[in-house]
């Protein structure tokens, strides 16, 4: 098949030109305006919608859009301007309900003009850009009746008049005035802003300047945060009923800067109301209050945080450096838990768990536990009373709490290598004396202490339980070897301490009786032939002995006491008085120690199984001890402790002191070689400050101490300084 010839087609334009009635346009239009009239007059029921569209449709298509489109601007404004005499007329309340229904009759109108008049909106409006009919209808009635005159002041004096009728407490017709400013939204952002908004806002202002100013001079601070909390909300809701939700924002920044922000300090200072007096007297619901209105304006919590930091530090630095309290630490470190527990609730409750408040609270706790010197040793004097006697019948999760307060507080603790210091010696004398409540909860605790400070730090607590339990192993091999060739003789119980583990302790040696040390001389050989390379020294001031004695008319006891006590009352056996000197010389026991032995003999109600002469509370080296053949106790049992104050002497503290300083030594150059290994080359000033960031886990190190460490690494040729700066250390390999 041959291709076929393509072929182009042309319509041409109608060749007869259809002749239009000259009077066509202006007796189209006069049809349409009777019937924009008819409209505007409720009369719209008789008209034939579909004939007026193809009118309005033939007048745009035969070019009279603009006759169209001007005559339906000069019709709608006479009768806006007719409507405008109408709503002035009205009078007091009834203004602004004739405007609202004035209101929705033009918005009707305009929606039926509109859709006679849609092919002019679609057509002839965007070709020519000029207003479409509904924008139109809006901004006419905006500038002949909002912005007329008569109407835009009178408008916004009686939309102000209702708000501050409400606010003084009077109902008001929410519906009406939700009608009228959505009116003002719909006409535009900047209708509603310019007529009402702006001046809505200013009035407030002075409103709530006024009020608060009035509330501050007659309220205390719980009251005047309760109205102010009421007030923002009312505005809230105000905004939700009948004004723009744009406003709520203006609106609660207005009361909140008024009420709030002008008088934050006035209010958090005001005596005997104030933020003071709500955290001493736990006012929870206030506190609560004022968390939560001062977070809504500037540097409002910043206002709340430093006042109550402040307090805590004030209170708490009192409560470290009353001496009243220093007397009994158990109670100081209670306290110091109870303060924590009162404050840790407030800002649970109060203030939302707010991190910046927990920080502001740890920095206070941490400033004033450290003010006091003794804070290590009185946190363990804590945990020694807890763990001694103070958790019987306590559940396990209950210790567990306790467990956790005290770990709290040790961590607060500069000088976390004193309170370890102190611990030992503490935990050392439980164990020693099976006086610990709980094994699993000294595991516990020291599992914490792991956790948080590394194995460094308990390796020796550790191997303090492993001595326990080695010790138990090696009494039952030495009572199998020589259990048959003991009789009916005194028994011994040892506990071997490996000496690394154990608080060190000076080697004091005492004079025990010949049937004990017979018995401890076999035990010496037992143990050194099972373990070879090692050494024994026997610690006479650590142990215990049940003592059976029997007394005038034949009574029978059996005695608890410490070894030291017990070489004391094995000395009456051959004799029946006895001098201090006597004693002291028999026995060789340390001046200090006797004398407090001999107090708690013959000294203390109830217990006394010597009497002395003359008698009196001290103990002095002419003092003359006898049996006291009157002794009774109701009990067969009878437990005779030693005199010893529970908090450590003035030499004593020295002592421990100087051992943790000693201690520290080692540990600063051990930091400053893992710096300067890995540094090469550091000046003084960084050096010092990284040695202290890698010690503080454990202590707070004296910048003079580690600039003596530093000159002993020197000599000793670890380091060296640059020849060129002499502030300069380089590490020698």
């Amino acid at each position: 098949m041959g291709s076929q010839k393509k072929r182009n087609f042309q319509i041409e334009a109608f060749k007869h030109r259809v002749v239009v009635d000259p009077k066509y346009a202006d007796k189209t239009w006069k049809i349409l305006e009777h019937a924009i009239h008819e409209i505007y007059n409720h009369n719209a029921s008789g008209l034939s919608f579909e004939e007026l569209y193809r009118n309005a449709y033939n007048m745009v298509l035969h070019k009279f859009g603009e006759k169209l489109y001007s005559g339906l601007v000069s019709t709608m404004t006479s009768h806006l301007k007719d409507i405008s005499k109408d709503i002035d007329a009205a009078q007091g309340g009834f203004f602004l309900e004739e405007l609202n229904r004035k209101w929705a009759d033009h918005n009707k109108a305009l929606q039926m003009i509109r859709d006679i008049l849609m092919y002019m909106d679609r057509t002839f409006i965007p070709s020519t850009h000029k207003t479409p009919v509904h924008e139109l209808g809006l901004n006419l009635w905006r500038d002949n009746i909002i912005h007329s005159s008569k109407i835009q002041t009178r408008l916004q004096n009686t939309l102000l008049d209702l708000v501050l009728i409400e606010r003084n407490g009077e109902v008001i017709n929410r519906g009406l005035m939700r009608n009228i400013t959505k009116m003002l939204s719909d006409l535009g952002p900047s209708v509603y802003q310019e007529d009402f908004e702006k001046s809505f806002l200013d009035v407030s202002a002075d409103f709530y300047r006024l009020e608060s100013q009035k509330f501050i001079e007659r309220c205390n601070c719980s009251d005047y945060l309760k109205k102010a909390e009421r007030r923002l909300n009312e505005e809230m809701e105000r905004v939700s009923h009948y004004l723009d939700t744009k406003s709520e924002i203006k609106i609660t920044n207005v009361v909140e800067k008024e009420m709030i922000a002008n008088h934050m300090l006035r209010l958090v200072h005001m005596d005997n109301s104030g933020l003071v007096n709500m955290l001493l007297n736990d006012k929870y619901d206030d506190l609560g209050r004022m968390y939560n209105l001062f977070r809504l304006v500037p540097n409002g919590l910043s206002t709340i945080r430093e006042v109550m930091t402040s307090h805590i530090r004030d209170t708490g630095k009192h409560l470290v450096t009353d001496p009243e309290r220093l007397r009994d630490p158990v109670e100081f470190v209670q306290r110091l838990l109870d303060e924590k527990d009162k404050y840790d609730k407030i800002i649970g409750s109060s203030f939302n768990n707010d991190k910046t408040f927990q920080n502001a609270l740890t920095s206070s706790f941490e400033y004033f536990i450290n003010l006091n010197p003794r804070s290590p040793e009185f946190i363990s004097l804590f945990v020694d009373d807890k763990l001694r006697k103070g958790l019987k019948g306590v559940s396990e999760e209950d210790v567990e709490i306790i467990l956790d307060k005290v770990m709290m507080l040790f961590r607060y603790l500069q000088e976390k290598d004193v309170f370890e210091k102190y611990y030992k010696q503490h935990l050392a004398k439980r164990l020693l004396s099976g006086k610990t409540v709980s094994d699993d909860a000294e595991r516990s605790l020291i599992v914490k202490l792991k956790t948080e400070c590394g194995y460094q730090f308990t390796c020796k607590l550790e191997g303090m339980f492993t001595d326990m339990k080695t010790s138990e192993d090696t009494m039952q091999g030495f009572n199998s070897a020589h259990g048959a060739d003991l009789g009916d003789g005194p028994t011994l119980a040892v506990t071997v301490l490996t000496t690394g583990s154990w608080p060190t302790q000076p080697s004091i040696t005492c004079n025990l009786p010949t049937e004990m040390w017979t018995l401890c001389e076999k035990f010496r050989s037992y143990y050194l032939g099972t373990h070879t390379g090692r050494r024994l020294t026997w610690q006479t001031n650590m142990g215990t002995a049940d003592v059976k004695a029997t007394f005038a008319k034949g009574q029978k006891h059996e005695l608890h006491v410490s070894t030291y006590q017990m070489c004391v009352l094995m000395l009456f056996n051959n004799a029946d008085r006895l001098s201090y000197k006597e004693i002291e010389q028999a026995t060789e026991i340390p001046a200090s120690d006797l004398k407090r032995c001999m107090q708690s003999l013959a000294c203390v109600k109830g217990k006394n199984v010597l009497r002395k002469e003359p008698m009196s509370k001290d103990i002095s080296e002419d003092d003359v001890f006898f049996v006291n053949d009157k002794f009774t106790n109701k009990l067969y049992k009878v437990k005779i402790g030693t005199v010893v104050a529970q908090k450590e002497t003035e030499p004593e503290k020295q002592e421990t002191r100087q051992r943790v300083e000693e201690d520290r030594k080692p540990q600063i150059e051990a930091a400053i070689v893992r710096i300067m290994k890995s540094r090469r080359v550091l000046d003084h000033n960084n050096l010092i400050a990284e040695v202290t960031k890698q010690l503080q886990s454990r202590f707070l190190a004296n910048p003079v101490e580690i600039k003596k460490r530093i000159e002993s690494l020197i000599e000793r040729e670890f380091l060296e300084r640059d020849n060129g700066d002499r502030r300069l250390y380089r590490y020698l390999a």
